[in-house]
């Protein structure tokens, strides 16, 4: 049976990668570039010869190409295929061949001969042709010359480099810039029309850059080191580069791995890869850790079971490294396959020396690869059809939006019932017939006097008239013009409008929401009070204080009647609006542990509570009628319907639920690092995220949208979590993978939260440089930086409602939104400044600032 089961291993392994071409040359070619297009691939051979081979007919007659005295050092094909330019090089010259040509000579029986288009310029490690075949960038040494193909001469050196450049690439949408990277560890943006250094980056890491490419849809600069690093870089207009995101391969690799523990469906199996030689499976073997160097990048276009011009794919890149093959995807900074050469016996040698990998359909993989320690070469073909990408240990699609009917046993069916008060039991009888009253003949309220009891008018010549008035139409005022949606394409808040000191003392601001109508705010302090505010943060401000420890949380019930909040001090409070005594008090008795999180859930009917290890569902009832003599006698009434555990038993940091619909779905994460899906309507967890970030989640949020806005039914499933030190990430609910990855704010010991806008275009984070951040959620670099705060921003909000034009002439002549989109939590603006005592440096900041922004279309409306 054991043979059998190695045998179909085997077998699978087969399926995935298949040779198809293994060569031995007499000369090294362990670190020499690799050329492979859609239609061909390239080697050295014997040193100074090229062999080129059909990718479609490897049984073919190879094409053979002499020219070089030396030994081809460097190899690249052009990026258009008609014609299909082949480039070499070697310490004499630097020939371009037309491979079309050559094998029309070849044909004809004469010596296919290629244009030399430069000479003696060095050993060069890297060559790269333009998108239009014209230039030449020859990495040799620290400098990197660049030769027109044309006119056979070389245009312009570029030296700056400390060390040995690696990598150089032409940008794809203007041919005049040129990336290169260097074993100095930097990164250089050229311009060769003045031949001055646009752009230089600092040290990236203390290894060497190995690789490079530019991604002309994502407008993204990719480069990878020697001790597996791989950095995202955005290139703008004027090419001033900002890093996006940053992956270790060896600590994405063993989260992959540890992830794939929990599938044990996933195919292929693989043996350890630490396991030494002659070892018996199952007995502990010794692991050695290994680097994973990115010796080439390349992009990947599509994946099986993807339609590319409806679903894309994402911002993956096949990396090839000294044992593996890697498929990293760099929005959101995971592996999604990993092919280790040593799993594959059918291959000739399982090390790398240099690679050459193209993708020529969403299916199949061509890779050149040449041995570090032989002078070997294959040519190997991966087919993603048969391995699996995305294991998945959970079995049914989840989702928001309720899939059936609530269950007989569900907790949601639970009613509250008052002691004592049986229910009222409708008896069976005939229909009830509706009989109308009796009324007198004329029974309005205001009948119109006959005039018998008035005195009668004089018998006088004159006609009598009535006066006309000028007020006898009431005229109606005009309503506001307002837009009558939220507007999807709205521009991002940049514009500071209002700010307000909401402590005389420090205090931070740790939690803010806005009702659903986008009238009123309300915010969480440190000082143990919530305050409530006007959205445009002007008049009187509602205080509510009883709570003896920091709020955690504060939440709107979906009629905009009450607002929960939670504390340190292991207590929840209902309030009113417009009442500053609570109408609900849970006390300390019902909690061990502080309640982290308090929410309204399942449209207003129950309260959701997390306290220590488990989530706490609670039935309410809220007594309105008020008596000043037992004023402080509770009448509102509470009832636990559930409690439900993490399967972990570690304690909960934040949850997230939306309550504007009836979802089962509630998110709770842990100090374990993980996020765990809890199905209400089963009453136990349907799902787990293990190993969220590499620290515990100090925030999660849904995108909930707004009842101003309309979004696609797909976009409610996503949801942000974030932790310290690692940036927030975005999922999809429905596959329970990252999608997204956002790095540019600085987030190393404060929980800074995030938050959704209602149109669902943009993410709006906090950071600990005293800025806030402004996302678009289809990139992962941000799009604007709003400065000019005092104060690390602990938490943002966007406004749900819509943006309504109106002219406030106390603080501008302008025309302001009254009700700007976002509003961010700490600290004040420089222009702005509210006079007051500042006592050292607060963690957070205890003032509201409500940026305002216009659009073409709200110009029109307040002309």
């Amino acid at each position: 049976m054991a043979d059998d089961g190695d045998s179909s291993l085997e077998e699978d392994h087969v399926a995935i990668v298949t040779e198809k071409l293994n060569l031995t040359s007499p000369t090294p070619v362990s670190h020499v570039q690799l050329a492979c297009c859609n239609s061909h691939c390239a080697f050295p051979w014997q040193g100074n010869e090229l062999r080129i081979y059909i990718n479609t007919d490897i049984g073919a007659k190879p094409l053979n190409l002499i020219g070089h005295h030396e030994n081809v050092s460097a190899l690249a094909f052009g990026a258009r295929q008609d014609p299909l330019l082949l480039c070499s090089a070697s310490n004499d010259y630097v020939i371009v061949w037309d491979i079309e040509q050559c094998y029309r000579r070849d044909i004809e029986g004469l010596i296919a001969s290629g244009v030399v288009i430069g000479t003696c310029l060095g050993r060069a490690q890297h060559l790269s042709l333009c998108s239009e075949n014209e230039k030449v960038a020859v990495c040799s040494g620290a400098k990197t010359h660049i030769l027109n193909i044309q006119k056979r001469e070389l245009v312009v050196s570029l030296s700056g480099h400390l060390g040995s450049v690696t990598a150089a690439e032409f940008c794809p949408w203007d041919g005049h810039v040129l990336l290169t990277s260097s074993e100095d560890r930097t990164f250089k943006v050229w311009d060769l029309r003045t031949e001055e250094c646009l752009y230089q980056s600092s040290v990236l890491s203390a290894f060497p850059l190995l690789s490079l490419f530019i991604s002309e849809e994502k407008r993204q600069l990719i480069t990878g080191s020697t001790n597996g690093q791989v950095w995202a870089f955005s290139l703008p207009e004027d090419f001033r580069c900002r890093v996006v995101s940053r992956v270790d391969l060896q600590k994405v690799e063993q989260r992959r791995l540890k992830h794939m523990e929990g599938s044990p469906a996933n195919k292929p199996e693989r043996q350890p890869r630490c396991q030494s030689p002659g070892s018996v499976p199952g007995e502990q073997a010794d692991t050695v850790e290994t680097s994973r160097p990115v010796l080439r990048l390349s992009p990947c276009t599509a994946l099986p079971g993807c339609v590319q011009d409806q679903e894309r794919c994402g911002n993956l890149y096949w990396i090839g490294s000294t044992d593996s093959l890697f498929l990293l995807d760099l929005d959101a900074a995971e592996l999604r396959t990993a092919l280790y050469l040593k799993d594959y016996p059918n291959l000739t040698f399982s090390m790398a020396g240099s690679w050459a990998i193209h993708q020529r359909d969403k299916d199949k993989i061509l890779c050149v690869m040449s041995s570090p320690f032989e002078s070997a070469i294959i040519l190997f073909e991966v087919r993603m059809s048969e391995y699996s990408l995305s294991p998945c240990p959970w079995e049914e699609i989840l989702t928001v939006f309720p899939s059936g009917p609530l269950l007989p046993e569900s907790p949601l069916n639970a009613v509250l019932v008052r002691k004592g008060v049986p229910k009222p039991i409708k008896k069976p009888g005939p229909e009830v017939k509706v009989v109308q009253m009796d009324r007198p003949l004329t029974f309005h309220p205001r009948v119109k006097s006959s005039g018998y009891a008035t005195r009668p008018w004089a018998c006088t010549n004159k006609v009598i008239s009535p006066k006309k008035s000028s007020m006898s139409v009431k005229t109606r005022k005009k309503p506001r013009c307002i837009l009558p949606e939220y507007p999807e394409d709205i521009a991002v808040p940049t514009v500071l409008y209002n700010q307000v000191s909401a402590a005389e003392r420090p205090a931070p601001v740790s939690c803010l929401q806005y009702s659903g109508d986008g009238k009123h705010v309300l915010c969480g302090l440190g000082n143990a009070s919530a305050l409530l505010y006007k959205s445009t943060l002007a008049g009187t401000t509602a205080v509510y204080t009883g709570h003896d420890g920091p709020i955690n949380t504060v939440d709107w019930s979906f009629n905009r009647k009450w607002v929960v909040t939670s504390a340190e001090d292991r207590t929840v409070r209902v309030w009113p609006i417009g009442n500053a005594e609570p109408i609900l008090i849970m006390g300390d008795d019902k909690f061990s542990k502080p309640v982290k999180s308090a929410h309204f859930y399942y449209l207003d009917k129950f309260m959701l509570l997390s306290s220590g290890h488990a989530l706490h569902l609670y039935l309410y009832h809220l007594h309105l009628a008020r008596d000043d003599i037992k004023r402080y006698h509770q009448k509102s009434l509470c009832k636990p319907v559930g409690r439900f555990k993490m399967s972990s038993g570690t304690d909960i940091t934040c949850t997230s639920t939306i309550n504007q619909l009836y979802s089962y779905i509630v998110l709770a994460a842990g100090v374990d690092r993980s996020v765990e899906v809890f199905d209400m309507n089963v009453g136990h967890i349907c799902a787990e995220i293990p190993d969220a970030h590499t620290r515990a989640v100090h925030h999660i949020t849904q995108n909930q949208g707004s009842v101003f806005s309309t979004q696609a039914p797909d976009l409610y499933n996503l949801f942000l979590t974030g932790a310290v030190t690692d940036g927030l990430k975005l999922w999809d609910l429905r596959t329970l993978r990252c999608v997204r990855r956002y790095e540019g704010h600085a987030n190393r010991c404060h929980p800074c939260g995030a938050a959704f806008s209602p149109c669902g275009r943009y993410i709006a984070t906090g950071s600990e440089d005293n800025c806030a951040y402004v996302y678009d959620i289809r990139s992962c670099t941000y799009l604007h930086k709003l400065p000019r705060h005092s104060d690390p921003v602990l938490t943002v909000a966007f406004n749900p409602a819509k943006p309504e034009a109106s002219r406030d002439g106390c603080r501008s002549r302008e025309p302001l939104l009254k009700d700007g989109p976002l509003r961010l939590e700490p600290q004040h603006s420089a222009a702005r400044r509210v006079p007051r005592p500042h006592s050292g440096i607060r963690l957070s900041a205890e003032e509201i600032v409500c940026p305002a922004f216009f659009t073409e279309a709200e110009k029109l409306l307040q002309a």
